[in-house]
Order: structure tokens, then C-alpha cells, then sequence
């Protein structure tokens, strides 16, 4: 107790350079994930992608973000044998954003995806080992995300997969494509709403206290999907096309009917990474800031003031600005070759995976989802369509994201244990 009413100022500053340095990565790394396939597809440019995100990120969080957030990610520790020292915990959330900041910089300079919340949960569990001991630790919730690595992508991965078939199958694959697309394009844009609508209020409203039946957020999810594929609608009746062109012809015609498509996609996603991650990746800060403000008393859930959301979102900007490009890139081209369609059918394949998650329980990371749905839009043209090496290599990631994190946090945490004890 003594500890943090010397250093109190001191764990603040340090909560927000460190959570600064966090978010930057989480831009880097998750929010290119986000919109790496519709820069990979050219629907939009870096410059706009960036645009995007600064503006429906930031609405996002401080809309449906919320201004509660968990302290202790997913309650994979039990912080109750450090209730009298809980300098302890402070030393540990620092250590742990510094851990999993750092990672997230080294791999998102290598280009590769890995999920910002294993990273984070790994730097935790690492700090809880040697800080608490390795019985703090919910080991059953551990397994639960080791288990999304296979989880994640094969949903992910086997809805992108039925979508881009049934794009084809319905549109590319037909006599007139360009006036099949026409037709079948507001329903798409339609599923968009619906689903960025669903992600939103069964993940989003709930720190906002709004507590809606399933029928009610059904209700609200096909409003907002209406009310979008309307505005889809106008956007698409600018695009030009001649129906009688040769096939060939159509299939460009048709790519550009899905640009304005995929453009509507990235600022849904953008606005629902704002409303679930954001106030998410600053638990952490949140956590030593209620424990300095309290006077070292723990709790499992903290305030979130405007001023943290706003740490977190600048951070995350200037992150996908600075290096999300890196990962952009793996995700929008290495992987496999994009086209708006494509792009289009792996988004929405990422958005409904999330969507069946959060009402399901499937143990899913947003990032290993959105790669997953990158796969299977390759898959459906062919297994020669994807670039295995890549892949081996972003797979290599997730399994490493885990022990670097807690290697490097319990590092930090004797560190700072050290200057401040």
C-alpha cells in the first residue's frame, strides 16, 4: 500500500506510455487485420483504410466501446492471494503491456497476423506464474485458447469458403454476372448490416447496459441491414456496366460492383473492432489506474475514462499508419491473390464467425478468424491458389505468441518489481 501511494504517479505514467505503446501495436497488427483485405482486394487505398479507422474506430469505442472493462483479461488469473500486496498486480499489468506490446511490434514489422488478446493473456499468465504462482492461473481457460488456433480458422475459413462459392455459383459463374451481381448485390449488402449489427449488440451494448432478448437483437440486426443495403443500393447504381459485353468483360464489371460493397464492409468492421476491442486492449492501463486511484484495492472490473479510450484509439491510428501496412500486406496478397469479391466474401465470412461466437461460445480470436477466411476464399478457386509458405509461417506465429508473451512479461515483472520494492 505504502509503494503505490509513493509511485502511484509514477505506475500512471507508466500505465499510459506503456498502454500507448500496446495500442500502437494493436493498430499495427489487429486493425490491419481488419482492413487488410480491402487494401489486398484494392477497394481502398492504405491513406483511406486509415481514414476509415480513425473515424469508425474512434465511434466505435466511444459508443457501443463502453467505460467498464475487465481488469484481468477473459479472468484468466485469480488475483485473491495478492489482496494485501497489490503492488504486485501493478508491477505485473505494466510488465504485461510492455511484454505484449513488444511482441506485437516484432510481428507486425515480420507482417505477421497474430491475435493482439493471446498475446496479451500470454504476457498475464507469464507475470502470474512467477508473481503469484502457477496456481493462480485458470489453466482450463488457457487450454480453451490454444484450442481457438484450430478453432478460429477452420470457421472462419469454412464459411468464407461457402460464400465465395455461392458468389460464383449465383454471379461469376453465370451467362450475364454483371447483371446477376446487380440483382444480388443489395442482398449481400444487406448481410453486411445484419451481421456488423449482430456483432455490435450481443458484444458492444452490453457495457452499455442494454440488455436485449435475441429476438429484439434479431429485431435491431435486420433494421440496420435494411437501412444499409438502401445505401448500398445508391452507391452501386453509379457503377457502369454493359450487359451484353463479352464474359470476360462482365467479370471486371463485376469486381467493380463489389469495391463500393467492400468499402461499406470496412467501416462496419472498423466500428465493430471499436466497440469490442478497444476498451479491451487497455484493461491493463485500466487496472493500474483503478488500483492507484483506490488506493491498491482490486477488483475484477475498472472504470474506463474517456481520456484511457482516448490513449487506445490514438494509439491504434497511429499504429495501422505507421506499420500496419506490414500486415496488410499478408493478409491482402501474400496469402492468397484478392479481388473485391473475394475480399468481400472473407470479411463477411470473419463478421459471422465472430457473430456465431459470441452467442455460442466458440472459443474464436477475431485474427486467426479473419486469416482462416482469407484461406477458404482461396481454397474455393483451388488449394494452388494459396501460398503454403505464408501460411506456415503465420501459424508458427500463433504458437510462439503464447511463451514469448509470458517469457517477456515475467522478464519485465522482476524488473520493476526490482526498481520499485
Amino acid at each position: 500500500m505504502e509503494i503505490i501511494g509513493e509511485f502511484g504517479h509514477i505506475f500512471v505514467m507508466l500505465a499510459v506510455i506503456f498502454g500507448l505503446y500496446m495500442t500502437w501495436g494493436i493498430g499495427a497488427n489487429d486493425v490491419a487485420n481488419a482492413m487488410g483485405t480491402s487494401v489486398g482486394s484494392k477497394a481502398i487505398t492504405v491513406k483511406q483504410a486509415i481514414v476509415i479507422a480513425a473515424i469508425f474506430e474512434f465511434t466505435g469505442a466511444f459508443l457501443a466501446g463502453g467505460h467498464v472493462t475487465k481488469t484481468i483479461r477473459k479472468g484468466i488469473i485469480d488475483p485473491t492471494p495478492i489482496v494485501d500486496t497489490p503492488e504486485i498486480l501493478i508491477y505485473g499489468m505494466l510488465a504485461a503491456l510492455l511484454a505484449a506490446a513488444i511482441w506485437l511490434m516484432v510481428a507486425s514489422r515480420r507482417g505477421w497476423p497474430v491475435s493482439t488478446t493471446h498475446t496479451i493473456v500470454g504476457a498475464i499468465v507469464g507475470f502470474a506464474i512467477v508473481g503469484i504462482g502457477p496456481g493462480a492461473v485458470e489453466w482450463g481457460k488457457v487450454a480453451t485458447i490454444v484450442a481457438s488456433w484450430i478453432v478460429s480458422p477452420a470457421v472462419g475459413g469454412i464459411t468464407a469458403f461457402l460464400l465465395m462459392r455461392s458468389v460464383q455459383r449465383f454471379i461469376l459463374d453465370t451467362d450475364r454476372p454483371f447483371a446477376q451481381a446487380r440483382r444480388l448485390a443489395p442482398f449481400y449488402v444487406f448481410l453486411v448490416g445484419f451481421v456488423i449489427s449482430l456483432v455490435t449488440v450481443f458484444k458492444g451494448l452490453k457495457h452499455l447496459n442494454i440488455d436485449l432478448t435475441v429476438a429484439q437483437s434479431f429485431g435491431v440486426a435486420v433494421v440496420m441491414g435494411i437501412l444499409v443495403a438502401m445505401v448500398g443500393q445508391f452507391l452501386l447504381r453509379r457503377v457502369e456496366g454493359d450487359e451484353t459485353a463479352e464474359h470476360g468483360v462482365q467479370l471486371g464489371q463485376v469486381e467493380r460492383i463489389f469495391g463500393p460493397m467492400m468499402v461499406i464492409t470496412a467501416c462496419g468492421m472498423a466500428f465493430a473492432h471499436g466497440s469490442n476491442d478497444v476498451a479491451n486492449g487497455v484493461g491493463p492501463m485500466a487496472a493500474v489506474y483503478s488500483l492507484v486511484q483506490s488506493g491498491g484495492e482490486i477488483s475484477q472490473k475498472a472504470g474506463l475514462p474517456n481520456w484511457i479510450l482516448l490513449v487506445g484509439g490514438v494509439g491504434i491510428v497511429v499504429g495501422l499508419a505507421t506499420m500496419g501496412y506490414r500486415v496488410m500486406a499478408t493478409i491482402g496478397k501474400k496469402i492468397t491473390a484478392l479481388t473485391p469479391s473475394r475480399g468481400f466474401c472473407a470479411e463477411l465470412a470473419a463478421a459471422t464467425t465472430v457473430v456465431i461466437a459470441s452467442r455460442t461460445g466458440l472459443p474464436v480470436s477475431t485474427t486467426h478468424v479473419a486469416v482462416g477466411a482469407v484461406i477458404g476464399v482461396g481454397l474455393a478457386r483451388g488449394l494452388a491458389a494459396l501460398d503454403l509458405r505464408v501460411i506456415g509461417r503465420i501459424v508458427l506465429s500463433w504458437v510462439v505468441t503464447l511463451p514469448v508473451g509470458a517469457g517477456l512479461a515475467a522478464l519485465f515483472f522482476f524488473t520493476l518489481k526490482g526498481i520499485f520494492s
